[in-house]
């Protein structure tokens, strides 16, 4: 087998933007930001949706807009927001 064409398999952080959960895993993915992680610096990726927040895993419906698309299709198709 050649060596050296295998990519870094290592620990890494993985964080949920949505929700702030964090958990660590295996994975080979480049990264450049680090963070703390009990005693250990590991490379970190932030994630906008993981099983924490994701309406079918958590079984609530909600809204992710991070851009303004959702208003502007809203605009857009005269659509009214629902109220709460």
């Amino acid at each position: 087998m050649r060596g050296a064409i295998h990519p870094n398999y290592r620990r890494v952080l993985f964080v949920d933007a949505a929700t702030g959960d964090q958990w660590v895993t295996y994975s080979a993915i480049r990264t450049s930001s680090t963070a703390q992680w009990e005693g250990e610096e590991l490379p970190t990726v932030r994630l906008e949706i993981s099983s924490y927040s994701h309406p079918f895993w958590t079984g609530k419906a909600r809204e992710v807009d991070t851009e303004g698309r959702m208003d502007r299709f809203r605009r857009r198709y005269g659509i009214k927001k629902k109220k709460s």
